[in-house]
């Protein structure tokens, strides 16, 4: 299983290119599946013709199995959207690893056994939660997007001091 992080400060177009990629690569045939790592949960609205899914830590507060917060997109992709709190009321890092913990639990990635698994990552803060991608094995490859504005350059330089 080929696993994919998409590191970059917000605004940058990393979600475009995940989303690009995911079809671009479901179209040849491989089983992908994108997993969006901002409390935005904006990550897959490309490939849900703008709808965004149920995210998994809105299923988790609903005792709901995080299966229901995986949906089918664009070309036959998987897309799940980890989620984040209220502004102003708790850690968007922390639910990434509240959101990563339950589909490690209730094995739902290994369901799908998906080929490739494509992680959409805000970098603008590189706290545990948001490095947890790079982590425990979840992804193998990183890459960094960037511009040549000085804060995407700033938060593409802590991100790769994290990785």
């Amino acid at each position: 299983m080929l696993k994919i992080a998409l590191y970059g400060k917000g605004g940058i177009g990393k979600s475009t290119i995940a989303s690009n990629l995911t079809v671009s690569l479901s179209k040849k045939g491989y089983t992908v599946m994108q997993i969006g790592c901002d409390p935005k949960a904006d990550s897959t609205k490309l490939l849900l013709n703008g709808i965004p899914p149920v995210t998994i830590l809105d299923a988790m507060k609903q005792n709901k199995p995080v299966e229901e917060a995986i949906v089918r997109g664009a070309n036959g992709c998987y897309c799940a959207e980890c989620g984040g709190p209220r502004p102003g009321s708790g850690c968007a890092g922390r639910g990434i690893i509240a959101a990563f913990e339950q589909l490690e639990k209730q094995n739902a990635v290994n369901k799908i056994s998906p080929d490739i698994i494509i992680f959409d990552v805000l970098g603008d803060v590189v706290c545990g939660g948001f490095a947890m991608p790079i982590r425990n094995g979840y992804a193998r490859d990183v890459f960094i997007v960037s511009s040549g504005e000085m804060m995407s350059l700033y938060a593409a330089s802590n991100i790769a001091t994290a990785i």
